[in-house]
Parts: C-alpha cells; sequence; structure tokens
C-alpha cells in the first residue's frame, strides 16, 4: 500500500478501528492509531504522517484543540478534527490552530461524528491537495528570500502607493536604513532623492500605458546624509485585470 499516511487520534478504540478500517478501503495507510494528546505529538515525531485525523475529547491533559495546535507548529502537519463536540467555543478554539485553512464541514477542518465516508474521503482529498499547494508556495518563498538576500543589487518591492514591502539587505547597507524602519512607509523615505527625477518616473510608470520597465539614474542621500549616483530600473507588477499591484525596483551604485 502506497496511499497517504494518516494517523488517528482517538480515544474510543472501537471507532478508532472502525475509521482504520475506512481509511484502509480508501486506499490510506494507517501507521499509527493514539488516544491522548500527549501521545498524538510524539508519534507525529516518530511517523511525521501526511495527515492527522483528530478527535477532539481525548485521554490525557491535553485535549485535540492543544495537541493540533502543537503538531503544527511544531512540525506543519495538517489535521482534520473528526469530533461529536461541535458547540461554539470548541469551533472558535478550533480556528487558532488552522489560521490559513476553514473549520467547515466537508472542507479542510471539521468533521461531526458520526460522518459519511464520502464525505470523509473528500474531506481528505481537499485537505491534503491544500498543503501539497501551501508547502510548494513556502519552497518558493524560501527560493525566493534567498535569491533576494543574496543578490548583489539592491532590491526593493512597494504597494501601488510606494510604501517599501520589501528590501534586501544590500539595499540596507546602500542606504543605511534598517528594514523594520522603513517598511509601510514611502519609497522616497528609504531612497531620499535629491532630485524630482524619481518622482516623474512616477508618474509615467503609472501611466495608461503600463510601461513594462522604466530605467534611471538618480542622486539619493543616504541615512548619515551622503549623497550617492545610483542606476537602476522600475518595473510595474501588473495583475491579470491590468492592474497594478506594485513595483520592483533594482539599482546599484553607479
Amino acid at each position: 500500500m502506497s496511499g497517504p499516511k494518516i494517523m488517528v487520534v482517538e480515544d474510543e478504540r472501537i471507532t478508532a478501528e472502525d475509521i482504520r478500517d475506512g481509511l484502509e478501503e480508501m486506499g490510506y495507510q494507517v501507521p499509527a492509531i493514539v488516544s491522548s494528546g500527549e501521545e498524538a505529538i510524539e508519534k507525529a515525531k516518530e511517523i511525521f504522517p501526511d495527515l492527522i485525523l483528530m478527535d477532539i475529547k481525548l485521554e490525557g491533559d491535553i485535549d485535540g484543540i492543544d495537541a493540533a495546535e502543537e503538531i503544527r507548529s511544531r512540525y506543519g502537519i495538517p489535521v482534520i478534527y473528526l469530533t461529536a463536540y461541535s458547540g461554539e467555543n470548541t469551533v472558535e478554539r478550533a480556528k487558532i490552530t488552522e489560521p490559513s485553512g476553514y473549520i467547515l464541514k466537508g472542507a479542510s477542518g471539521f468533521l461531526n461524528k458520526p460522518y459519511e465516508e464520502g464525505e470523509l474521503h473528500d474531506a481528505i482529498e481537499i485537505t491534503l491537495h491544500k498543503h501539497k499547494i501551501e508547502t510548494r508556495l513556502r519552497e518558493n518563498q524560501r527560493w525566493l528570500n534567498t535569491i533576494l538576500k543574496n543578490v548583489s543589487d539592491s532590491v526593493i518591492a512597494t504597494d501601488p502607493d510606494f510604501n517599501v514591502k520589501f528590501l534586501n539587505p544590500v539595499t540596507e547597507n546602500l542606504t543605511g536604513c534598517l528594514r523594520e524602519d522603513v517598511l509601510g512607509n514611502h519609497l522616497f523615505k528609504l531612497l531620499n532623492p535629491v532630485s524630482d527625477l524619481l518622482e516623474s518616473l512616477k508618474k509615467e510608470i503609472t501611466s495608461e500605458t503600463l510601461p513594462s520597465k522604466v530605467t534611471f539614474e538618480e542622486g539619493i542621500k543616504t541615512r548619515d546624509n551622503l549623497q550617492i549616483l545610483i542606476q537602476g530600473s522600475i518595473t510595474p507588477v501588473i495583475n491579470e485585470k491590468d492592474e497594478i499591484e506594485g513595483f520592483l525596483l533594482v539599482f546599484a551604485p553607479r
């Protein structure tokens, strides 16, 4: 059997075995059944399943919600709650453990007992697919961050109003401005241009023609009031509606 590995956390043995049998009939592997939150955390580290079916009311001092939060923060393993306890307080607590997911019947998060095997299968497949996409996005983000931190040019990303969203360490070193001091502030607070060239470029690049890239050469003042001549480009980030979502600046001292 080579299907995804699903760990079952359920303190009623007969129920747990029924769930295991159903999962195996659907083609999933069930490498472990545990009955407490403490066991769930330890077993997750040991076998690293693809997904966990978690009852909320469990044996021991840690309930399913606390166990799920610990597992999510440590290992990033997705959890589907499978429980008879769906009161408002329970749902609100459960939301905290999956801030990027949904606690909805038939989606990534919450199923009430008794359940239909069809809806359980759908919930599992949706959750696994969503987790795969999120994992890929996180991997891409790590690669992008590593690349941007190690390129030799200065890189700045802004929103459509030219408020700074990202700058790499090269930009910090060149301008003398720390990341935490300029994020969310206007680009000109960071670059401090000595002429109105960048202001003119701002008007040009936000025109209806939507140029793909505009090059520039401009003098800026550093935090220590040193004047530096920089050369680079501003590129708009365009969405599928041809709307500007932000700008990417790449430049270096001339």
